[in-house]
C-alpha cells in the first residue's frame, strides 16, 4: 500500500501529498532546472534566478514576499543544485494556502527589476568570496570541476565573479523560457489534509499557468583518467578530495554503491575511514566520504583535512582503505552489520520530515514513482557480497581517481 497521492494538473504540475499526523506542514516546489541546464558562459545562472526570485512579483516587494510567511512563524528557504531548484516552507498546518499563494507568485510572476540584479548580483559576490575563504567547501567544487572538466556539471552553482557580473534579465527569461517547464515541476506537501481538498487548493493557484513542456537536451559526461592536482592556498592544513564518476540514479547498482559508501565513510563514527584514519593512527578530524547520484551520471568522493606532515601518510591509508574493499569479498557478517547500519539511519531519516518529502518530490520527478520505504530496504538487502566486490573494483579504480590537495601556501 502506498504512503503517499499523486494528483497531475492539465499543465503538468503534478502535487504530491504525504499523509502526516501533525499540525506542522513541510511543503515544496522543485523545478528541474539547475547548474548544468545553464549555456555556456552563463555560469551561476540558475542560483542567482533562485535569488531573485524572493526580490519583486507584480504585486509584492521584497518586503511584502518575506513577510508574507514569516509574519505567522513559518521557515522559508530555497536552494540550487546540479540539476534543481527547490523552494520550501515549513509552517502551522492552516497556513498551507499562504505558502502555496506565495509559491505561484514568486515562480511565475516575478519581475526582476534592473535594481534588484545589480544589488542581488553583490550579495552572490560576497558568497563566493566567503566560500572561497572555507577551503573544505572550495575543494568539493574545484574536484568536481576537475572530474567533469568541460561539462556543465563541473561549473560552479554560485558561478564565478566574472559570469555573475555578465548576468542580465535576457538570460534570466532566456533560461526560465528553457527549464521552468510546468510537467518538469512538483508542488509537494507533508501534513494533515483531506487530499481532494488539496487538489481544489492547489488547482485554484496552480491550474491556470499555461504549460511548458520544452524538451531538456541534457549531455551526459564522458568518462576521465586519473590526475592528482595540487593547489597552493594561504591556508593551516591540507584539505583532500578524491575520487571519481559514479553510478547514475537509475543504475542498477545505486543501492549498492550507497551501501557502499556508508560502510567506507558515512555517517556515524564508525565508519572504515574514521576508524582507521582518525581513531586508529589519529591523522585526521574530519575524514568522509560521499556518494551523489545524478540522473545520467554521479560522483564519488573521500575528503580529509589534516596537518601538513601527516598529508602523505593520510592519502595512503585512504587507498589501502580503498585497495581492501577492491581486493577482498566482505564478509557475510559484515555485510549484514552494513546493512542494519544503513537501513537504521533511513529509519531516522525519516523523522526529518522535509527532508523526506524533498527527496521524493525529486524521485517524482526523475523516474515518475516513489519507492516505499520497504522498497528501499529491500534493495538494500538485495546487495551481495559479490556485487560490493564489482562496485569497489569499478568504482575505486585508480586508473579513474581524480585527486585534488590544497596545500599550504609557504610565506
Amino acid at each position: 500500500m502506498t504512503d503517499h497521492q499523486v494528483h497531475t494538473l492539465d499543465n503538468g504540475i503534478r502535487l504530491l501529498f504525504k499523509p502526516a499526523p501533525s499540525d506542522i506542514t513541510h511543503t515544496c516546489f522543485i523545478v528541474n532546472a539547475g547548474a548544468r541546464d545553464e549555456a555556456e558562459g552563463k555560469d551561476g545562472l540558475a542560483h542567482f534566478i533562485e535569488h531573485l526570485l524572493f526580490k519583486q512579483t507584480e504585486k509584492r516587494n521584497t518586503n511584502q514576499i518575506l513577510n508574507r510567511l514569516e509574519v505567522v512563524g513559518a521557515d522559508l528557504n530555497a536552494y540550487t543544485t546540479k540539476e534543481y531548484t527547490c523552494i520550501h516552507a515549513s509552517l502551522l498546518h492552516q497556513h498551507l494556502e499562504r505558502a502555496l499563494d506565495l509559491f505561484e507568485d514568486i515562480i511565475f510572476h516575478s519581475t526582476f527589476p534592473q535594481e534588484e540584479i545589480i544589488k542581488e548580483r553583490g550579495v552572490i559576490l560576497d558568497e563566493i568570496a566567503s566560500y572561497q575563504d572555507q577551503p573544505e567547501e572550495a575543494i568539493q567544487d574545484d574536484f568536481e570541476a576537475l572530474l567533469f572538466a568541460g561539462h556543465t556539471l563541473g561549473n560552479n552553482i554560485l558561478g564565478t565573479a566574472r559570469s555573475v557580473e555578465q548576468l542580465e534579465k535576457p538570460d534570466i527569461d532566456a533560461y526560465m523560457t528553457a527549464n521552468y517547464n510546468t510537467h518538469q515541476m512538483v508542488f509537494a506537501v507533508s501534513g494533515n489534509y483531506e487530499f481532494g481538498k488539496l487538489i481544489k487548493l492547489v488547482q485554484k493557484y496552480l491550474g491556470h499557468i499555461a504549460a511548458n513542456d520544452t524538451a531538456k537536451h541534457r549531455v551526459a559526461p564522458q568518462a576521465i583518467t586519473a590526475d592528482t592536482v595540487t593547489e597552493y592556498k594561504p591556508i593551516a592544513q591540507v584539505h583532500g578530495v578524491l575520487g571519481s564518476i559514479a553510478y547514475s540514479s537509475s543504475h542498477p547498482y545505486k543501492s549498492g554503491l550507497l551501501l557502499v559508501n556508508n560502510l567506507l565513510g558515512g555517517m556515524g563514527m564508525s565508519s572504515r575511514l574514521n576508524l582507521e584514519i582518525r581513531e586508529k593512527h589519529g591523522i585526521a578530524y574530519t575524514i568522509e566520504s560521499s556518494y551523489t547520484p545524478l540522473t545520467d551520471t554521479g560522483i564519488f568522493n573521500i575528503y580529509f583535512g589534516t596537518d601538513e606532515e601527516k598529508a602523505g601518510k593520510a592519502l595512503k591509508l585512504v587507498h589501502k582503505e580503498l585497495k581492501k574493499l577492491r581486493d577482498n569479498q566482505i564478509s557475510t557478517t559484515q555485510l549484514h552489520q552494513a546493512k542494519q547500519k544503513f537501513i537504521g539511519q533511513i529509519a531516522l531519516a525519516e523523522e526529518n520530515r522535509l527532508s523526506l518529502i524533498i527527496s521524493m518530490a525529486k524521485s517524482l520527478l526523475d523516474f515518475n514513482c516513489i519507492d516505499s520505504l520497504q522498497q528501499v530496504y529491500d534493495k538494500i538487502n538485495a546487495v551481495t557480497a559479490e556485487q560490493v566486490l564489482e562496485i569497489s573494483n569499478e568504482i575505486f579504480d585508480p586508473a579513474k581517481m581524480i585527486t585534488l590537495l590544497f596545500e599550504p601556501k609557504d610565506e
